[in-house]
């Protein structure tokens, strides 16, 4: 393990450089101001969410929580936990997609959209996007990247590999971004699912999470060969006790964000909608004489 202060505990790799360029376009997007973002103060909750979701990005991979998660099986799951549930989310609440799109050239805009849109070659990403964007689709693969990748061959294969080890962040981040926009409405993005179907939607994906954390803090040994044949792991602790800690960590504060997202969307689902929210949410229609939940 190396020092807190040494140039190997601080790593600088390419996650780092699409952080700082998604924050360079999303500062410049912000002197425009879009139709979804003209009240100053949405403006800026939007903002801290993204720029709070880069950091989180950042903490992950380029921080001493990189180096430390090749000795711990504890400090990797907080990595996964990171990149799978927090940024993701707050990435999800701040909208960027409108703002990161605005400063690149108009002519390059253009040629990428009707290339995307039209181009046969892009017909398996548009498939691949028209199906993933459903909610079904998109909690099946956020679990399933889950649970794969916490399976003993794929993960020993993580610390073995660079090339499976940015495979894997990569996915867990995809996977949260399918998840979170069919829970959070992200201009223009409108989640598909009404509010009471999105906490059925939060407990099940919890469930997962929980049943995922039993078997890891309840195991009678450790699971991962290349945490077990370690000869050293930072503050003397045993395998399986490292193991028993990331099954906690998964078990406990990875459930926070599902239960935050929880109690918002009972709430919404609870509470009668207004005129003035019916309104937004469906043009001008007018809100039924009997009210609309």
């Amino acid at each position: 393990m190396p020092s807190l202060w040494s140039a190997a505990a601080w790593p600088v790799d390419a996650p780092f450089f699409v952080v700082l360029a998604a924050g360079v376009l999303y500062a410049l997007g912000g002197r425009r101001r879009g139709p979804g973002h003209r009240d100053p103060s949405e403006r800026r909750w939007r903002s801290l969410a993204f720029y709070g979701g880069l950091l989180t990005i950042v903490v992950a991979l380029d921080t001493p929580l990189d180096p430390l998660a090749e000795k711990l099986l504890s400090a990797h799951m907080t990595q996964h936990l990171l990149l799978l549930m927090v940024a993701p989310a707050l990435i999800v609440i701040s909208a960027p997609w409108l703002r990161l799109w605005q400063p690149l050239p108009l002519g390059f805009r253009r040629t990428v959209a009707k290339s995307v849109a039209r181009g046969r070659w892009a017909a398996p990403l548009r498939w691949l996007g028209r199906t993933l964007s459903r909610p079904l689709p998109a909690w099946i693969f956020f679990n399933g990247v889950l649970i794969i990748w916490h399976l003993p061959a794929l993960y020993d294969a993580t610390l073995s590999s660079q090339a499976v080890h940015d495979l894997e962040h990569a996915t867990f981040f995809a996977g949260g971004l399918l998840f979170w926009l069919q829970v959070i409405d992200s201009p223009p993005v409108r989640a598909r699912l009404s509010y009471g179907l999105r906490a059925v939607y939060l407990t099940g994906a919890t469930l997962v999470s929980w049943v995922l954390a039993i078997v890891l803090a309840l195991a009678s040994g450790p699971f991962y060969s290349a945490y077990t044949n370690l000869a050293h792991r930072p503050g003397g602790l045993s395998a399986l006790a490292d193991q028993q800690i990331a099954g906690g960590i998964m078990w406990v504060p990875g459930s926070i964000p599902f239960t935050i997202a929880f109690i918002w969307a009972v709430y919404h689902w609870l509470e009668p909608e207004t005129e003035a929210s019916y309104l937004r949410r469906n043009g001008h229609r007018r809100l039924p004489a009997a009210g609309h939940h």
